[in-house]
């Protein structure tokens, strides 16, 4: 299975910087096969643009977020209709900033994912705990937690989704997790997708807790470690390139 390196821009870029991030990633990328497969998610309001830019490249595009909802009263919501006509191969849900600033519980997050699927839109559904779980010896139950509703939700479509491990202290803070703390726990996400589905071996999932050109290498050779959901390095183009070449 082919490694998955996903930016995530969060709430940063403008239409001439994307246009100059993208140029840069795409003349790094020309005249070479990339050792991973890629996709950038950006804020909404860039999403035409990010098909502009990459139809026809190497580079997948997806968005940030989206409604639970198909369509109607749900003023300054996005929906997966709505992400299908700009070309959206991916939709983040779940991620930990959702979570705490707008109150997204785990029903919501499983809706969410289900919605994505619905249209043909791959969730990368983001998991992940808290210092304060970790310190309290809680992260396999905060993940397990996560990831069950989501499999009680998504049913026999779970190995169409991808999982994003991201332990929320480490997310930019420049601390992340040793290769052997972020193995573990995608070892218990694994386990917890066997018994879901015969199939959970070609679920991706991504490392999300501070990946940069110089820890991918290492994070990367772990063996349930399938690639990154990468913050801050994916606004540099050097840097993400090199995230891409440490999938070989």
């Amino acid at each position: 299975m082919r490694k998955l390196i996903a930016g995530n821009w969060k709430m940063n870029g403008s239409l001439a910087a994307n246009q100059a991030l993208v140029k840069a990633m795409l003349d790094g990328l020309r005249g070479a096969v990339p050792a991973a497969d890629m996709a950038l998610c950006a804020p909404a309001p860039y999403l035409a643009q990010m098909q502009a830019l990459l139809q026809g490249s190497p580079i997948a595009w997806g968005s940030q977020d989206v409604s639970a909802h198909e369509q109607g009263a749900y003023t300054g919501e996005v929906s997966v209709a709505m992400l299908k006509d700009f070309g959206c191969r991916y939709v983040i849900v779940g991620h930990s900033e959702r979570r705490q600033h707008h109150g997204e519980t785990d029903d919501i997050v499983a809706a969410k994912a289900q919605c994505a699927l619905a249209a043909g839109v791959t969730p990368i559904v983001c998991v992940g705990e808290t210092l304060s779980q970790r310190e309290a010896g809680e992260t396999e139950t905060v993940v397990k937690r996560q990831l069950a509703a989501v499999i009680h939700t998504v049913g026999h479509c779970i190995t169409e989704i991808v999982v994003a491990y991201e332990p929320v202290w480490a997310i930019g803070t420049g601390k992340t997790a040793t290769p052997e703390m972020a193995q573990a726990v995608h070892a218990v996400l694994r386990a917890q997708l066997a018994a879901a589905s015969t199939n959970a071996k070609r679920v991706h999932i991504l490392y999300g807790g501070s990946m940069n050109a110089a820890n991918a290498a290492s994070l990367l050779a772990q063996p349930d470690i399938d690639g990154g959901l990468i913050g801050g390095a994916s606004l540099k183009s050097a840097d993400f390139l090199q995230i891409v070449a440490a999938a070989a």
